[in-house]
């Protein structure tokens, strides 16, 4: 195996779950990203995203560090702000 893809691929083959799991996780690290992305493309910091929110700054930062993972109603928060949206498709 030399990429990421065929180690997904080789995963998923021999431990169905740890695919799905691996998949969870690669998702998850989307939106964080996207969050990050488009908070530095405001020029907002986490202590301003955080005020706009109304939440801790440390937990901004735990958020963006994969410390935690937010409910559904934290993550709305972060997104509205920023002018991001949470889509659901399939």
């Amino acid at each position: 195996m030399k990429t990421w893809s065929e180690y997904k691929e080789h995963v998923k083959t021999v431990d169905p779950a740890g695919g799905r799991d691996l998949a969870d996780i690669e998702e998850q690290a989307n939106i964080i990203s996207a969050v990050i992305k488009q908070r530095n493309a405001l020029g907002l910091s986490q202590r301003d995203l955080a005020n706009i929110c109304g939440i801790p700054q440390s937990s901004v930062a735990r958020i963006e560090s994969f410390q935690t993972t937010p409910n559904l109603a934290t993550l709305l928060k972060l997104l509205r702000p920023l002018g991001l949206k949470l889509t659901v498709s399939k």
